[in-house]
């Protein structure tokens, strides 16, 4: 009887260990979590993000999944992903309910700045590789975790700098400024006040706004009034379409027009065709940069979604999944101390041109701005990395749409 029962044991410990060491037995899918602003203040810009995110998992789909070594095949991709309703607070309690109780594979990071800033603490906590997508800010820095990177190039020191170097080019000699009452809008003004001091151009006028304003019609009189060469508005996408509309509707004209967040998305393009015509704003992007997938990630967004995609959002969000997907083929598995160190240690090649971080930082990428010029956007500075030269002075605002 004792051999027996000991025998058992053996076969249920080697059992045990068969089912433990054999995970491709066990798992047949990757499972990725995210919060994502469907609803509130941040929603408009959302969805520039949310809609890359599902292009990539639709070429993912239809390549049969991502390949793990560790399984020995390719494995299909789940979304698992929660409303954060445009709230920090919201957006913490989500990741950790993503890792606590979902248990997802891998994590994608939500939208904006302030929410990116929110959840990265999490990423040291819990020892979660992410990779911030549509966030910059100098702070970044100041992060010590080792497991958040930034992909984007326009970091508010790096981003005012390139601005002001195209102003002073122009030969801009005074410029009034806007702001909202926001992380990235406040940070952006901490850098370009110095730059533009620096580079002699007079800055006439600086005021502000609170985020959510539905109306800007007495800031912008207060701008006319001044008539500023340039107008700069570090804005997010819904008051961007508030300054485009009431400085149209009032008539005011700047040799130069700058708008920091929001240009970029399809629906801005389409709701002020030719008015858009000469507004600039940020971004490190254009298909018809010298990098591969550009175009072909163009087609595919504009195929499954019947418009362009956001030329800042939406490139480093599907950038960001790149990353991630390729760290995973690299790393030939989905432990997370793995994937750390193949983020952290090696370049990639992405629809944007190849990317190392330095840091949590990307260095590689140059900060760009791009204009729109015949209905769609170019690079226009820095010279190295333009696809047109610089519209100025701006048009005048069309008669008619």
């Amino acid at each position: 009887m004792r051999s027996r029962t000991l025998g058992y044991a053996i076969v249920s410990i080697c059992l045990g260990f068969f089912l433990v060491a054999s995970p491709a037995y066990s798992k047949d899918k990757i499972r990725i979590g995210f919060s994502m602003a469907l609803t509130g203040i941040y929603s408009q810009g959302a969805v520039s993000q949310m809609n890359a995110y599902r292009v990539w998992k639709e070429k993912i789909d239809e390549e049969g999944g991502i390949f793990v070594k560790e399984f020995g095949k390719k494995l299909p991709v789940e979304f698992v992903y929660y409303d954060d309703k445009s709230s920090p607070e919201t957006a913490v309690k989500v990741y950790e309910k993503l890792i606590t109780r979902d248990k997802v594979d891998l994590l994608f990071t939500p939208w904006g700045t302030t929410i990116h800033f929110a959840v990265a603490p999490l990423a040291e906590k819990y020892r979660f590789p992410m990779v911030g997508s549509t966030a910059s800010s100098v702070k970044l820095r100041q992060i010590k975790s080792r497991y958040f990177w930034f992909i984007t190039s326009c970091i508010p020191d790096r981003q005012m700098e390139a601005l002001v170097d195209l102003l002073k080019h122009l030969g801009v000699k005074t410029a009034a400024v806007i702001y909202v009452q926001d992380l990235f809008p406040r940070e952006n003004l901490q850098f370009l006040k110095p730059a533009l001091q620096k580079a002699k151009i007079e800055t006439i006028l600086i005021k502000d706004y609170p985020i959510g304003v539905k109306d800007l019609t007495t800031v912008l009189a207060q701008v006319k009034g001044k008539n500023p060469q340039a107008l700069i508005a570090l804005c997010y996408p819904a008051d961007s379409f508030l300054v485009t509309g009431q400085t149209k509707g009032m008539g005011l004209n700047p040799d130069f027009l700058f708008e920091l967040v929001g240009p970029s998305i399809a629906a801005f393009g389409k709701a002020f065709g030719k008015a858009a015509e000469g507004i600039a704003t940020m971004g490190h992007w254009s298909p018809k940069g010298p990098w591969p997938g550009a175009k072909e990630f163009e087609q595919r967004y504009v195929k499954k979604w019947k418009m362009r995609p956001d030329y800042l959002d939406s490139v480093l969000s599907y950038v960001e999944c790149q990353i991630i997907e390729e760290a995973v083929e690299k790393a030939g598995t989905l432990d997370r101390e793995k994937i750390r160190d193949v983020i952290a240690g090696n370049e990639f090649q992405t629809i944007n041109g190849p990317i190392r971080f330095t840091g949590a930082e990307n260095l590689v990428t140059p900060s760009m701005i791009l204009q729109y010029q015949k209905g769609g956007l170019e690079i226009i500075w820095p010279p190295g990395s333009a696809t047109a030269a610089p519209l100025f002075p701006k048009p005048p605002w069309p008669a008619r749409q």
